[in-house]
């Protein structure tokens, strides 16, 4: 989440707002469009919560304060003008105030939406993430945690091997199984090392550019 507030020039307008674009982190399908002053600015950014001036009510109003339907945010930007804020942001159920997800009308399934290999990183960053901060003894991924990265790492190793073992015969289908069990317990340890996917992926990506 950027902390450059001085890209963001609030003087273009006369009444000191600038539009703002909330997208899904995860999906990115445009959920609503709002404005922001300074003030919202520093309060969304302070709070992780995506907060607005409403123009209607004369104050600042965040999205969520009475449906509880907040949108945390992810990641803030700025365009090459600094005149219009582009928030990626999870939201905790449907965006506008008619009940749909988008106030665009769209629909915005994760299930359906998310791309493949997008799916990988809000695996990281959304389930398995809190099942690490937020423990349950009835989570197996919270027990991995629990016991540590020589565990998590012993476990990916297990995997890898019934990968070559499952490779050599010709299911499919157990194949399959084990390289998901395999990058299930690989996300693990990454997150228990603090490593978010997106890293990885930019390793690769500076091997084949």
């Amino acid at each position: 989440m950027t902390n450059e507030l001085s890209t963001i020039d609030f003087t273009k307008s006369p009444d000191g707002l600038v539009p703002a674009v909330i997208q899904d982190a995860n999906t990115s399908v445009v959920l609503m469009l709002g404005y922001m002053n300074r003030d919202a600015f520093e309060k969304t950014q302070a709070e992780g919560k995506v907060t607005f001036f409403s123009r209607s009510k004369q104050r600042l109003w965040t999205k969520g304060e009475t449906s509880d339907n907040f949108l945390f945010v992810k990641e803030i930007l700025a365009d090459c003008d600094g005149d219009t804020i582009l928030i990626k942001a999870d939201p905790a159920g449907p965006t506008c105030h008619t009940g749909d997800d988008t106030c665009f009308g769209e629909k915005n399934n994760r299930n359906t939406r998310i791309g493949e290999a997008a799916f990988l990183n809000y695996l990281q960053k959304d389930i398995i993430r809190d099942r690490k901060l937020n423990p349950n003894d009835e989570s197996y991924t919270s027990s991995l945690f629990k016991r540590g990265v020589n565990k998590i790492a012993q476990k990916v190793g297990e995997e890898a091997v019934e990968v070559v073992i499952e490779a050599k015969d010709n299911d499919d289908g157990l194949f399959k199984g084990e390289v998901s069990d395999l990058l299930f317990h690989l996300l693990v340890l990454l997150e228990q090392k603090n490593i978010d996917l997106d890293e990885v992926i930019s390793v690769l990506r500076s091997r084949h550019s």
